[in-house]
């Protein structure tokens, strides 16, 4: 296989895989309207992007609709053009952050819902939640939508340290490696909060994992085959229920 074949073959395969994450997001009730941005470095070709185009409901997106776009937020290719906030926040993560390959920012409502009160934390309180345990960071300040690059560079500042980002008033940002890593950071990320809402809810005091047993379960946990089938059993499921969902033309 020549070097522009396997090229191809990459950014063919990114494609499919933020499509699939886009559509499963939907499924799962992740997105909000058209709004929120999922972005993935294009494999062998460092400062490239592809990310979901303005205007298109998530369920909706095949791999050929992505929009590749450069590290400034330039559209290089695309049928669309990509909503004004996406890139100051998606850029400014994949610049600021190199082995953020995948960045995936969205208003999931659990997740959402702690960052609307005031100190809301994530807590060690349920198996799912350690697994972010040591890796989450948070920004306390709300200052409208970002519009400027410098606003993208002060929210994602926080992710020097940390693969999730609690947005105060927004939302959150979930990095990885790889759309398949990113994407189960992200369910699970959801899941967690969910517990955690649901359990306040009760209006018991929460039931809080000592530390050097999260530290532990975390480290159980650092393995990433399961993550991996995670990704391929949900494409399994796209290509039973949303047949042509991966059109690449």
């Amino acid at each position: 296989m020549t070097d522009a074949i396997a090229a191809h073959s990459a950014e063919q395969q990114a494609r499919i895989d933020l499509a699939a994450a886009l559509r499963t997001a939907s499924r799962m009730g992740l997105g909000e309207g058209i709004c929120n941005h999922f972005s993935v470095e294009v494999p062998g070709r460092t400062g490239h992007f592809l990310i979901n185009p303005q205007g298109l409901h998530w369920s909706e997106v095949t791999p050929a609709d992505l929009v590749l776009v450069d590290a400034q937020g330039r559209k290089i290719a695309g049928k669309y053009e990509v909503e004004p906030t996406a890139f100051f926040i998606h850029g400014a993560a994949h610049r600021s952050k190199p082995d953020a390959k995948c960045v995936l920012h969205t208003h999931m409502p659990y997740a959402t819902s702690l960052t609307v009160v005031e100190g809301g934390r994530l807590e060690s309180a349920s198996q799912v939640a350690l697994k972010f345990y040591g890796r989450t960071a948070y920004d306390e300040a709300y200052n409208g939508l970002a519009l400027d690059a410098a606003e993208g560079e002060r929210i994602v500042a926080g992710l020097q340290n940390a693969d999730v980002l609690f947005l105060a008033n927004h939302g959150v940002i979930v990095t990885g490696p790889s759309v398949d890593l990113a994407f189960d950071d992200l369910y699970y990320l959801e899941r967690a909060c969910m517990l955690q809402v649901l359990g306040a809810g009760t209006g018991k005091p929460l039931r809080v994992v000592p530390e050097e047993i999260a530290r532990q379960t975390a480290a159980q946990m650092s393995d990433d085959t399961q993550a991996r089938l995670h990704f391929v059993a949900l494409k399994r499921l796209l290509d039973r229920d949303e047949p042509g969902w991966d059109r690449l033309d």
